[in-house]
């Protein structure tokens, strides 16, 4: 059999901001629904349904001082050093964030330049040929990225790429909206090689779909839903319900065609990766995947979970948890040479995508 060229993640780097917001910290804060009018229950009842719908306990923000390209840095910088990889080597650069540099100072969007070109600035590279560019992709950009990556190094085009998911979410969530409690910040990168091999290893197949019609405004910014404060600043809003059902609806088929397209069957899979978006909504996205394979028990520990104790940081949710596997800091959820992993992320867009990989 012939060599082929695969794309293999060599290396791994995350950022967990220091700032621990516990559920009990929006004990004062003032709800109000869509429509503006103030909740009247009280918030201890809020808090704890929340909990039980999302398992989130507890959630992660960054320093004041600290905006998206900062904590992209952080994570890029030790997933470099991880391996000891040449900075000048990296032929792209690749950032998925949505929301760019928001300051605690000025809560507006900062995009020029890109968060990859900051990034490139902060870690010194000098190759003018080390591409950095930025993914806006919704919570699934990061893996979309990711997707991107594997184009450029099995084309040729690039030998190696580091792709980083970085979010600050607490930075543009409205205080009265309860989804704010949902929302943290926090970074994850990988670094991808092509390594030429007889066996398939690393990316073995992949699916994306975007769907606009009757589900572009699941995910918004809009203004806050205190009416009494100003309307020209605007904060992330989600119609949760329907983003569920979305979600459970369209999920579990697409993971199910990358694992076929792989030429693989669910019994194959060793883990499950998904968006940390709520974690009573992946339960159930697993569960519909396992019922497309009519597979009724779920295997213990295929599905790792880091939610419940650092929340929802969009794009960088995915990277984390690969981190921490990777580096084998989750006992109970050990990968190992050979293994099948499916990666899955729904978002903004709305926007699904899935990726099968082989540990190598």
């Amino acid at each position: 059999m012939s060599k082929q060229i695969y794309s293999v993640i060599t290396s791994t780097g995350s950022y967990i901001p220091p700032v621990v917001v516990k559920n009990i910290d929006f004990f004062h804060n003032e709800f109000y629904d869509a429509d503006g009018n103030k909740f009247h229950k009280d918030n201890s009842e809020i808090i704890n349904k929340l909990q039980e719908i999302t398992t989130i306990q507890e959630r992660r923000y960054v320093q004041d001082s600290e905006v998206t390209s900062d904590i992209g840095y952080y994570a890029a910088l030790q997933a470099l050093e991880y391996k000891q990889i040449d900075k000048e080597t990296l032929d792209y650069i690749i950032v998925a964030h949505n929301f760019g540099d928001v300051t605690n100072e000025m809560p507006y969007s900062d995009l020029v330049p890109t968060i990859a070109s900051r990034i490139k600035a902060k870690l010194g590279i000098e190759n003018p040929y080390t591409v950095a560019y930025d993914l806006p992709f919704g919570c699934p950009g990061w893996l979309q990225a990711v997707i991107q990556s594997d184009y450029y190094i099995k084309s040729g085009d690039a030998k190696k790429v580091l792709v980083i998911g970085a979010e600050s979410l607490s930075r543009v969530s409205d205080p009265h909206d309860i989804d704010s409690m949902i929302y943290s910040d926090g970074s994850g990168a990988v670094i991808l090689e092509g390594v030429q091999s007889e066996e398939p290893v690393g990316i073995l197949s992949h699916k994306t779909r975007t769907d606009t019609k009757n589900y572009i405004d699941l995910l918004t910014m809009g203004k806050s839903y205190n009416p009494n404060l100003p309307n020209n600043r605007l904060y992330l809003k989600m119609k949760g319900r329907k983003l569920y059902e979305y979600a459970l609806t369209y999920v579990p088929q697409l993971v199910k065609d990358t694992i076929e397209k792989a030429g693989l069957l669910m019994q194959d899979i060793k883990k499950v990766l998904i968006h940390q978006a709520n974690g009573k909504m992946d339960d159930a996205i697993l569960s519909r995947l396992l019922k497309l394979y009519n597979i009724k028990e779920i295997p213990e520990n295929i599905m790792p979970m880091t939610i419940s104790y650092l929340g929802n940081n969009s794009v960088a949710t995915l990277p984390i948890l690969y981190d921490k596997l990777f580096r084998q800091e989750m006992p109970e959820h050990k990968i190992n040479s050979g293994d099948y992993l499916a990666f899955a992320s729904v978002g903004a867009g709305m926007n699904i995508n899935a990726l099968l990989y082989k540990v190598q």
